[in-house]
């Protein structure tokens, strides 16, 4: 097993031994192509249609995206909400497994938006995610990330 470099103590040491790395294991799920930004426009953008899906996300086939799905609805992570019978309409939906990858979501813009603003902003200006997400007036909910 390897051990993980903290700054605190130099050493983080799991109390419990992986019989896999957890991080491999959540890789091997949310790794693979389109599955994050997926995600992300379902989550954070409410896209939840399959053909507005498959417009926000360029370079998305509508295999790949349906592939996409189907893994993600399989993984527990989103749910379909049937609109309409007839023509048949699907809205996406997470599931409370997917909306747990929503921080994990949060610490990529965190993470992209300070080192990589040059890509990220007009401005080239790093920025945190308070001031990207600031608190509205009357919205008790808050972005932190440890």
């Amino acid at each position: 097993m390897q051990k993980c470099r903290s700054p605190k103590d130099n050493l983080l040491v799991p109390s419990t031994k992986f019989r896999v790395c957890p991080i491999h294991i959540t890789i091997n799920i949310l790794g693979k192509k389109w599955t994050l930004l997926i995600l992300r426009d379902i989550a954070m953008r409410k896209i939840n249609r399959f053909n507005q899906l498959r417009r926000s996300i360029p370079g998305l086939t509508p295999r790949v995206l349906t592939l996409r799905l189907q893994e993600l609805e399989e993984g527990g992570f989103i749910r379909a909400r049937v609109i309409k019978e007839s023509p048949r309409v699907v809205e996406w939906e997470l599931t409370e497994k997917g909306s747990d990858t929503i921080p994990i979501l949060l610490e990529f813009i965190a993470f992209g938006a300070k080192w990589c603003a040059d890509q990220v902003f007009e401005d080239h200006r790093p920025r945190t995610l308070e001031e990207i997400y600031p608190p509205r007036e009357h919205d008790s909910r808050r972005v932190t990330v440890s």
